[in-house]
């Protein structure tokens, strides 16, 4: 699933796409009473964070996690393509519209499920009720 990827050249953005090409939760918060971080979100943060340092290599992965990576990856990709190049995000969300891949949801304690498609649809609607991008 997972396909030949070019390494960046950062160990540690390697290590965060692979993390989030094999993610299966989508939560951008602390979940559960204790606010823990899931390992998704903090390979989130960490390309994230990636773009102010190497924005070449870190677009370069994020690209790929759109072709490659599992329904929430691909969910990641395309919200961390929001604040980079927000046509592209468009783009993204827009092709991943037509993908019925499941994933897990946390708000905080709240958990649910989303199909890709309905995950694109609402990000195409507009911004989140609460305000953030995400």
């Amino acid at each position: 699933m997972f396909g030949m990827r070019k390494k960046s050249g950062d160990p540690e953005l390697d290590a965060a796409v692979r993390e989030l090409a094999g993610a299966d939760t989508v939560a951008f918060g602390g979940v559960g009473f204790a606010g823990t971080l899931l390992p998704a979100t903090e390979a989130y943060r960490r390309v994230e964070a990636a773009f102010a340092q190497r924005p070449r290599q870190a677009r370069e992965q994020v690209d790929w996690l759109l072709r490659h990576g599992s329904p929430a990856g691909r969910a990641y990709a395309a919200t961390l393509l929001e604040r980079v190049d927000p046509a592209a995000a468009r783009a993204a969300w827009t092709a991943l519209g037509d993908d019925d891949g499941e994933f897990t949801i946390f708000t905080g304690c709240t958990m649910g499920a989303a199909t890709l498609r309905r995950y694109a649809a609402d990000r195409l609607a507009g911004p989140h009720p609460d305000g953030d991008a995400r």
